[in-house]
């Protein structure tokens, strides 16, 4: 099997088994999300050496689950919708990186390439449109949504390559294998992690 044949059946597999335990809140996000919290602090201990990095990267998966849980409770919408425009961007910058094959986007990362930055962008702007027909009682995009999407995928690929540039640093090229084809926990999860400790600030302010 290949690589892109694990990855698509790793995603068929956990996607939908992430949405679940999301949808359901309470308890059953509250264990998955310590499940996540010991797996990936296992990574970090495991292949990271830096303490620096370690210290910082646990800080940042704390307050992402924190922020997840919060927002789970608080603005169920707005976490579903930051899952979903993660993943679009996510799913976007691996197609048209694929398929298009462009100038790299920088040393950090080598897979990353500049019309994977247009695919991710591309991506969150075809789920905002869809989103909108479900979710907005106007059923209509307008410019505060449409700069929300681009800020919250642009926090994304950031996210994407602030733990590409740590993995770097340690020489690491996965953190882990829990996830074939995709790596370990901070592999999969690294642009969200970002994104939504973001949107629980923006919702904690607009309180």
């Amino acid at each position: 099997m290949t690589n892109f044949q694990k990855r698509i059946l790793t995603s068929l597999i956990a996607l939908p088994l992430s949405i679940f335990f999301v949808v359901k809140g309470g308890y059953f996000l509250a264990f998955f999300l310590i499940f996540i919290l010991f797996a990936g602090m296992h990574e970090l201990f495991s292949v990271f050496k830096k303490i620096k990095s370690i210290l910082l990267l646990s800080s940042i998966l704390i307050l992402s689950l924190f922020s997840i849980y919060y927002l789970s409770e608080r603005a169920d919408l707005l976490l579903y919708f930051v899952i979903g425009v993660t993943v679009s961007s996510d799913i976007g910058g691996y197609v048209f990186g694929k398929i298009f094959k462009w100038k790299k986007l920088t040393k950090i990362s080598p897979k990353k390439t500049i019309s994977g930055v247009f695919g991710s962008y591309f991506f969150s702007i075809i789920f905002l449109f869809i989103w909108s027909e479900f979710y907005s009682s106007a059923s209509q995009v307008n410019i505060k949504t449409f700069l929300i999407t681009i800020i919250f995928s642009t926090v994304s690929q950031i996210g994407d390559l602030i733990i590409s540039y740590f993995k770097r640093q340690d020489k690491i090229k996965d953190t882990g294998k829990i996830l074939p084809g995709h790596g370990g926990i901070f592999d999969r999860i690294d642009g969200l992690m970002f994104v939504v400790i973001l949107a629980s600030f923006i919702n904690y302010l607009a309180q």
